[in-house]
C-alpha cells in the first residue's frame, strides 16, 4: 500500500478534488481507500438507530454489519485522536491510500492552494509536500506547481510521489 496526501486550509477544495481523483484512479486499476481527517466533532451514527442508542449508552465500540456494508465506530472520551500511523493498520490493503486532512502529520501530500481562502501557504514550513495544486501561478514556489484544473497531472503527481504506508511509522515525531 502506498500512501499520499491533499492538505491545505478549510475551503481550498480537497474534498471535491478527492472526488475527481478516485474514479482517475480506479479507471488506472487501483484499488484506492481515503482517511479524512475532521476538525471539529463529527457523527456518522443517527440519533435513534441501534448503534446510536448502543454509543449513547456507554459502549466505547459499536461494529454494525449487514450484507452491503460494515462500520466500526469507536468513541474515545478520553483518549487522544489517533496518529495516521495508528490508523493504518486497521485499514485492509490498497494500492493507493489517498489522505485527506492530516495537514501536520509526516506524510508525502500535494497542498490544494486557493489566494481566495485568504490563508498562507503551508510548503514553505512543511518539507513533506512535493507540490502545490492551485488555481493561481505561485512564481516563487520552490516545489512543482499543478493547474487544479489538471486533475489528470495531479493524479500523475499523487502517484509519483507517493510513499510505502509502511515507511510511515518511520516518520512519526
Amino acid at each position: 500500500m502506498r500512501i499520499i496526501g491533499l492538505a491545505g486550509w478549510s475551503g481550498s477544495g480537497k474534498t471535491t478534488l478527492v472526488a475527481k481523483l478516485i474514479p482517475i484512479f480506479v479507471g488506472r486499476g487501483l484499488k484506492i481507500s481515503t482517511v479524512k481527517h475532521a476538525h471539529k466533532g463529527f457523527d456518522i451514527d443517527i440519533p435513534g438507530k441501534d448503534s446510536h442508542t448502543h454509543r449513547m449508552a456507554g459502549a466505547t465500540e459499536v461494529f454494525v454489519a449487514s450484507g452491503r456494508r460494515w462500520a466500526h465506530v469507536r468513541e474515545l472520551r478520553n483518549e487522544p485522536e489517533p496518529d495516521l500511523a495508528d490508523i493504518l493498520p486497521r485499514l485492509s490493503p490498497v494500492d493507493l491510500l489517498i489522505v485527506e486532512g492530516f495537514k501536520r502529520h509526516r506524510h508525502p501530500k500535494i497542498e490544494i492552494y486557493r489566494a481566495e481562502v485568504g490563508k498562507p501557504l503551508l510548503h514553505p514550513d512543511d518539507n513533506y509536500i512535493v507540490a502545490v495544486a492551485s488555481d493561481t501561478k505561485i512564481p516563487d514556489a520552490s516545489i512543482p506547481v499543478i493547474d487544479l484544473n489538471d486533475v489528470k497531472k495531479i493524479a500523475d503527481a499523487m502517484q509519483a510521489e507517493a510513499m510505502p504506508a509502511d515507511r510511515l511509522k518511520h516518520l512519526k515525531d
